[in-house]
């Protein structure tokens, strides 16, 4: 496997690579933060009382908050997402309701949502997914965050390649 600054990659380089060359084209640029630091993490893990998945961890060290086909939320999003960080969208999540959560999401943290008030969530194994705040049912989205990435960025012929 990889490294990058000495960690070893979750998610496959050549993705990054192709995730790194989307984010920095110039009509782009909006969608990637600024990366996550050591102490932003552990202070977020600690806030929150989860540990990240160290494909979230990559994924926000290297490119912040950031849009790669799908809202990622971190620190310092990039300017499309706006500026809820992941630990105000997971307080938001548990507000109110915390012993009403389902089991599967009592370690999650929300990275993002579908746009109309469903929270998506990922646990400290990197399934993804989501809370249907209506019904209060939740359906596994993607295993891992790769699975997700590839939807978007995959090998050849997608939207974002």
């Amino acid at each position: 496997m990889e490294s990058v600054e000495g960690r070893v990659l979750t998610v496959d380089a050549n993705l990054i690579r192709r995730i790194e060359s989307f984010l920095n084209k110039s009509e782009f640029k909006e969608f990637k933060g600024e990366p996550a630091t050591d102490e932003e993490i552990l202070n977020a893990e600690q806030v929150l009382n989860v540990k990240f998945n160290e494909a979230y961890i990559q994924f926000i060290k290297l490119f912040g908050g950031a849009c790669a086909g799908f809202a990622i939320h971190a620190f310092k999003n990039g300017s499309s997402l706006g500026k809820a960080t992941v630990v105000e969208l997971t307080h938001r999540f548990r507000k109110g309701g915390e012993d009403m959560i389902p089991q599967e999401l009592k370690d999650a943290y929300v990275i993002s949502d579908d746009g109309t008030g469903n929270p998506i969530l990922m646990n400290k194994e990197g399934k993804i997914f989501i809370f249907w705040h209506d019904s209060w049912e939740v359906e596994l989205l993607h295993n891992s965050l790769q699975e997700m990435l590839m939807k978007y960025f995959p090998q050849s012929g997608g939207y974002y390649v």
